[in-house]
């Protein structure tokens, strides 16, 4: 191999006396550097964008979080509440009580859904530092906390005491409604908003919380009636250890999700993105692989009669093949490695100088991931594999024209 490998090195860096072989080599060439560094920065601009977008659900979502396997609501026993704190990996958890309402302001309505939360709620949640307007839920009377959205579509601000929100829940069981029991078939309370909390669009736009007992009153929960508990690991708990134990402990009446499974179909959405975004360039770099292709050939038609000559001293068509090659990997090779390292240099300069900026406070995200040079290293030689083959198995025909 160090024959084939020797010759091919110096016909890739050995200028060709035909200047239009050169420049189609030096073209080849860049299509690979460019196809290297482009599906590099892309692979690191998802990754950042999903590390992004699942940040704010990470401010949102536990760890874990119990749901009831049948109906709206989990019965939970003081004996099942002390075990919890017996099980290992649970940092934290809290109780809490969720449902869909309406919220009326003024002459506004807009549904949302109320989250009852405990006072251990901000050991599990840090929902309370996305705060921009008032405060936290304190104990002085029934107060709510709103998302941004919801307080601008109801145009509702904090401590109005003049003008208080109105939840409204259906009452269970009550069957159709008409106009003569309309009132009768909700529950209703009258709220102060204390704060207004902004996680993103989705979020804001959602959710209302309050206190446990009043969302409980509200909806009519029993003393031992909850809609979940969600839970904070310690750092070096396992999940899966601490979902086993919750389903011994509530006898499978119970679904415990991740943060993963409570946001599936986020994940699901990047993933397809991040998925369809590679195959576009893969299939662009494919393209421009195929320059390497004409490239090598090209290379074959010039270099006849040396091909002739390497065979008359005793070069075999497999070697005078293998020499082409060598030479199309060589150049998919430096090329996709050249690419790729300036793709990590300026991939490490965004991260560290926010060379690219979203807003003028928010630079635009990206990460480094071992993940993705393998990815971007294993295209880049599969196809340059393919291409290269495909193009120095010419050299036997050039190699039969020459000898005849």
């Amino acid at each position: 191999m160090k024959f084939p490998l020797y010759i091919a090195k110096r016909y890739l860096f050995t200028k060709s006396k035909s200047n239009a072989i050169n420049i189609i080599t030096i073209i080849a060439a860049i299509g690979v550097f460019a196809g290297a560094f482009s599906l590099f920065i892309v692979l690191s601009g998802f990754s950042g964008l999903r590390d992004f977008s699942l940040s704010f659900s990470n401010e949102f979502d536990p760890d874990l979080k119990a749901l009831p396997q049948s109906g709206k609501v989990i019965k939970i026993s003081e004996d099942q509440l002390n075990q919890l704190q017996q099980i290992e990996g649970i940092e934290a958890y809290s109780k809490i009580a969720e449902e869909r309402v309406i919220l009326t302001y003024k002459s506004k309505e807009q549904p949302a859904y109320i989250k009852g939360v405990d006072e251990t709620y901000r050991s599990v949640n840090k929902i309370d530092s996305s705060i921009v307007f008032g405060t936290w839920l304190t104990d002085s009377e029934p107060q709510v906390v709103i998302g941004n959205g919801l307080s601008r579509l109801l145009d509702v601000g904090t401590f109005n005491y003049q003008n208080l929100l109105k939840i409204m829940v259906p009452k269970p069981g009550k069957g159709a409604i008409t106009m003569t029991n309309l009132q009768d078939a909700f529950n209703s309370r009258q709220t102060i908003v204390s704060g207004i909390y902004s996680v993103n669009e989705e979020l804001d736009d959602k959710y209302v919380f309050t206190h446990l007992n009043f969302a409980k009153d509200l909806l009519n929960l029993a003393e031992n009636e909850y809609s979940g508990i969600e839970f904070k690991l310690k750092p070096e708990a396992s999940e899966s250890e601490v979902s086993a134990e919750l389903n011994k402990l509530f006898d499978g009446k119970v679904i415990i999700k991740t943060r993963a499974e409570l946001n599936d179909a986020l994940n699901k959405m990047l993933n397809s993105e991040n998925l369809f975004v590679y195959l576009i360039f893969t299939l662009v770099l494919t393209i421009a692989l195929f320059n390497v292709v004409g490239s090598i050939i090209v290379m074959i038609l010039d270099k006849r009669e040396n091909i002739r000559t390497l065979y008359n001293l005793g070069a075999t068509p497999n070697q005078i093949k293998n020499i082409f090659f060598l030479q199309g990997m060589l150049m998919t090779g430096l090329g996709g490695i050249i690419g790729l390292a300036v793709a990590v240099i300026l991939i490490i300069l965004q991260m560290n100088y926010d060379l690219v900026m979203i807003t003028p406070n928010l630079p635009y995200p990206v990460k480094m991931k071992i993940e993705n040079i393998l990815i971007v290293l294993g295209t880049i030689f599969t196809l340059g594999l393919i291409a290269s083959y495909i193009a120095a198995g010419r050299s036997k025909k050039a190699l039969s024209q020459a000898n005849s």
